[in-house]
């Protein structure tokens, strides 16, 4: 690969990865706000720390380097333009009115790197500014939120996803998340390690998240599509792919629009260059349409797709790999122990290198599978990391992985 970071494939050995590690944003989370910030649970905020901590210092262990968004964000803040950019960005909220949005520019702009940092991924609430400021803080509550916590910031994969040597910064369906990919794409046009980096896809495009892109194989991307990935935004992801000469098959896998599979990498996950693990209620139902390149042109949005008609996923994306067999891991050992696994984030194992992958401890009939099938497991606790619905694959983001070999 041209660029020092990049990957072309789930499950070719994971040397860099990013992660962010629990901290203040989740405890502003309260049973009245918490679905309103996405989250499904109210976490034990310590205990989620060290389990994080234990999920990242066994991937230390692999020889993994681990970076922490919030280091690089604070890193990233060194510059003037990236703390303009991002202040401007936190106060644009229609509800803040001019004497509050004037008030906070001032206090964001005094702040130093690692405090603006803080604001920016914990929030300011309305009782945390002093008098004088007006209309707004008179009448908003006061544990109103003047610029919001971002709790999710918890699963990296959602906001930026590497294919080859182009990092995709994606753009999340939720408006409660839509700062946490405005901050990763600060980090990766500002800060030193990663500038001159080429991104596609951006946030301000049509919705992609990075929980519904898989990369099957080098060349082979499977994209879900539901509840957080629409049509029109795997269209263009697989667009702005084919242009960049990124992949042959773009898979779009539509998924059902429900909590529990809320992307693709909650129904699968691979863990070795033929394997997949794969929540088996709907592997008879999952269906994939290929999508390739028909007819090149100078501008991705002038490209001719070929859009095959709906197969099998497994039959297509073995087709896409050109393996004979993508073998099927089941979660669980029956429907019942299947569901209760599944939605225990059983299915979004990260792979460390070719059957080797890292999965919540307490999944304990699809871990045994997975040993069954000649993958080594690295279990970790999640009762805490798990209240917000993701796993270790939800919880990083890759940034290097070694190139598969090809053949």
């Amino acid at each position: 690969m041209a660029s020092p970071h990049g990957a072309d494939s789930e499950v070719g050995t994971l040397q860099t990865v990013m992660l962010h590690r629990p901290g203040n944003e989740l405890k502003r989370l309260t049973p009245r706000n918490n679905d309103r910030l996405l989250f499904d649970g109210i976490p034990w905020v310590s205990r989620a720390q060290e389990e994080h901590d234990a999920f990242a210092e066994a991937l230390r262990a692999r020889d993994v380097e681990v970076l922490y968004l919030t280091d690089l964000l604070t890193e990233t803040f060194a510059s003037e333009a990236a703390r303009d950019h991002a202040i401007t960005t936190a106060l644009a909220g229609l509800h803040l009115g001019d004497t509050m949005r004037g008030y906070l520019n001032g206090l964001l702009h005094d702040a130093g790197p690692a405090e603006l940092t803080a604001y920016l991924t914990a929030g300011i609430r309305n009782d945390e500014v002093r008098g004088g400021l007006g209309l707004v803080t008179s009448l908003l509550a006061r544990d109103d939120f003047l610029i919001d916590p971002l709790p999710n910031l918890l699963f990296t994969r959602d906001s930026s996803v590497w294919v080859r040597d182009r990092v995709a910064v994606t753009s999340l369906a939720m408006p409660a998340r839509a700062r946490e990919t405005q901050l990763t794409e600060l980090i990766y046009t500002e800060h030193p390690r990663f500038r001159g980096t080429r991104k596609i896809h951006g946030w301000h495009h049509e919705h992609v998240e990075g929980g519904d892109v898989l990369l099957l194989a080098p060349g082979v991307i499977a994209v879900g599509v539901g509840e957080r990935t629409t049509p029109a935004g795997a269209e263009r992801f697989a667009r702005q792919v084919f242009h960049a000469d990124l992949a042959h098959t773009v898979l779009a896998v539509p998924i059902a629009q429900e909590r529990a599979t809320m992307h693709l990498d909650t129904v699968c996950t691979m863990v070795d260059v033929d394997k997949i693990v794969m929540y088996p209620n709907i592997a008879d139902s999952l269906q994939a349409y290929a999508v390739t390149l028909a007819e090149r042109a100078d501008d991705d949005r002038d490209l001719v797709l070929a859009v095959a008609g709906p197969e099998p996923f497994l039959v297509a994306a073995a087709k896409a790999m050109g393996i004979d067999t993508l073998h099927q891991i089941d979660t669980g050992l029956d429907p019942v122990t299947a569901e209760r696994e599944q939605w225990d984030d059983g299915n979004n194992t990260l792979a460390l290198a070719p059957r080797v992958a890292v999965a919540y401890e307490r999944n304990d009939e699809t871990n045994d599978r997975l040993e069954e099938a000649g993958i080594e497991v690295v279990r970790i606790a999640g009762s805490e990391l798990g209240s917000g619905r993701g796993g270790p694959r939800c919880m990083s983001c890759p940034i290097v992985r070694e190139p598969l070999p090809v053949g």
